[in-house]
């Protein structure tokens, strides 16, 4: 619905799912396309730090088997949180096609080349898709 960023509600769901399935032996699956966390005041002032970090901490301390597969975008402290190889994860595989960064082309490029013309803009993101992704 969000196209895949992590909120405060999808968090929490999420952190609730995965000591789920610890508490009971399930092992965990989780396939990740995940742009970063969402931004905005209402988020800040909601807690997204707190409940991203219970998601972190939910896969850190589960005990059974986690196996991670990224499908498309694991971008930023979002792909942390998803049962990365940061967090010991047992397998982690990724589609052929898939990204895995501190953020996409198009963020980085609208940093870097900040206040340049909407040409410039897309010239440098194009070169830098080529350049860095797959």
């Amino acid at each position: 619905v969000l196209a895949g960023v992590l909120d405060i509600k999808s968090s929490q769901k999420a952190a609730r799912f995965v000591r789920f399935c610890d508490a009971f032996n399930i092992p965990i699956v989780t396939f990740v396309d995940v742009p970063g966390f969402l931004p905005g005041r209402d988020q800040e002032h909601g807690g997204i730090i707190k409940d991203g970090a219970k998601l972190l901490f939910a896969y850190a301390e589960a005990t059974v088997p986690k196996v991670t597969i990224i499908t498309r975008k694991a971008y930023g402290g979002a792909y942390d949180v998803m049962a990365s190889k940061h967090l010991n994860g047992d397998m982690n595989y990724a589609w052929p096609s898939a990204e895995v960064a501190v953020m996409g082309a198009s963020g980085a490029v609208e940093i870097i080349f900040r206040g340049s013309d909407a040409d410039t803009i897309q010239a440098k993101t194009d070169e830098y898709t080529e350049k860095f992704s797959n």
